[in-house]
């Protein structure tokens, strides 16, 4: 079963008659690319941000439907509409589309789960911190 990026870009592709080469042309992102994700049954990480506004751009699709698409490819479930604009008091989207799903990701995790997450974070920015030993 194809995930929800590779339905997205095969239905684009039958639809517009267009090749890979099409959209990465139209895109500006390479032809291997757009094969990559059109083929690869599961994405490992989010693409880059670059890599999925040329895709928009190739497939003439708005980028948050390919932005969630590829979430879901990458088995970050977005649930329902896309989201509003954010009231005055809440706090910033970050601009980065993977802090982004992140973050909504996280939102949907137990409380415990929630805990075991904030703890790796702590840890890695803990050991990010630390100075490198010296040799």
């Amino acid at each position: 079963m194809a995930n929800a990026l590779q339905q997205l870009i095969r239905e684009r592709l039958d639809r517009g008659g267009w090749s890979y080469g099409d959209v990465a042309r139209r895109g500006g992102v390479p032809r291997s690319t757009v094969h990559h994700l059109a083929t690869t049954d599961r994405v490992v990480r989010m693409p880059q941000p670059a890599t999925l506004e040329g895709l928009a751009k190739g497939l003439d699709l708005p980028l948050d439907t390919v932005r969630r698409a590829a979430a879901e490819a990458c088995g970050i479930h977005v649930y329902g509409a896309p989201p509003a604009p954010a009231p005055e008091n809440a706090a910033p989207r970050s601009g980065d589309a993977e802090v982004d799903l992140l973050i909504a990701s996280v939102q949907q995790l137990s409380a415990d789960d929630r805990r075991h997450v904030a703890a790796l974070v702590e840890s890695l920015l803990g050991r990010s911190a630390q100075p490198a030993p010296e040799n």
